[in-house]
């Protein structure tokens, strides 16, 4: 990892994605470009007075990240909403990583989502790291997830380069459905043939993420099955929480598109839930 690009809007929530992009850039020895996007739809007055006030800012904080931390730091203020700017400076730079801070867990969440971590995720082509908890040290269990799609295995194996994954255990997590559990007979069925359809499948979900790992070179991960007894997105924070996972992989492509990991779903509920980072993982695309 050469460059990593933060988003900062100096709050509480992003001073977590800068400390996080900090700690990599350290790692790495990586370059970090940190942009603020003061929002242009507004008064000229008030937009020159945000302008000069972030540049102040983001002086300083360069400053700081290179006498104490080290980092070779480089800063921009942009003038756009605050989707298009980091879109834009993320089309610029083609950072190896982009790091932002959590959603704000309010009524308007939806709103954010929709409006910047979702649209971001969509729109551009680097991996995207949502930072939720404090950063204190390097990933120490890194929890990957997949569909089986080829989708989530392109994304899989961009994950290595990042080199995020090294010196950390490694899991892969596949949630796996039932269908005959669903069907509205199965409260008829006896409780030892529920039991034994579900081992059924249990193995075949296994002998299939074998299969998944073998083919796409994923070797080194402890293999998860888990049944999807709840929305996918609760069965993957539930292992993430079981597995004593720091970081949470996901792929922001499914089956044929519209498959359950696709953003808009699973990666939108896990990206509001989650207490512990995110990294979305999106398709490569042909330029």
């Amino acid at each position: 990892m050469e460059m990593i690009l933060v988003a900062t809007d100096f709050s509480e929530r992003s001073d977590r994605a800068l400390r996080r992009a900090t700690l990599l850039a350290r790692q790495f020895e990586a370059k970090l470009h940190v942009v603020h996007v003061v929002d242009d739809d507004q008064p000229k007055r008030v937009v020159d007075a945000e302008y000069d006030q972030g540049s102040k800012l983001l002086r300083l904080l360069a400053e700081t990240l290179r006498d104490v931390d080290g980092v070779d730091c480089e800063t921009r203020v942009i003038l756009a909403s605050p989707f298009a700017g980091i879109v834009r400076a993320a089309e610029e730079l083609e950072p190896d990583l982009l790091v932002i801070g959590p959603h704000r867990r309010q009524v308007l969440r939806d709103v954010f989502i929709g409006t910047t971590a979702e649209r971001t995720i969509r729109s551009v082509t680097c991996p995207v790291l949502m930072v939720n908890a404090t950063p204190a040290a390097r990933y120490r269990h890194v929890l990957q997830t997949t569909d089986l799609s080829d989708g989530s295995r392109d994304a899989l194996r961009r994950l290595p380069a990042l080199g995020i994954t090294e010196q950390a255990k490694n899991s892969l997590l596949y949630v796996f459905d039932a269908p005959a559990l669903r069907l509205t007979f199965s409260g008829s069925m006896p409780r030892d043939d529920q039991q034994n359809n579900l081992d059924d499948e249990k193995r075949d979900a296994a002998r299939d993420l074998a299969k998944f790992v073998v083919s796409s070179g994923l070797g080194g991960c402890h293999q998860v099955v888990r049944y999807e007894s709840t929305a996918p997105q609760h069965e993957i924070l539930k292992s993430a929480k079981a597995e004593k996972a720091d970081l949470i992989v996901l792929s922001t492509h499914g089956r044929s598109g519209v498959g359950k990991l696709m953003i808009g779903s699973v990666t939108e509920q896990v990206l509001r839930s989650s207490t512990v980072d995110v990294l979305a993982i999106p398709p490569l695309r042909s330029r």
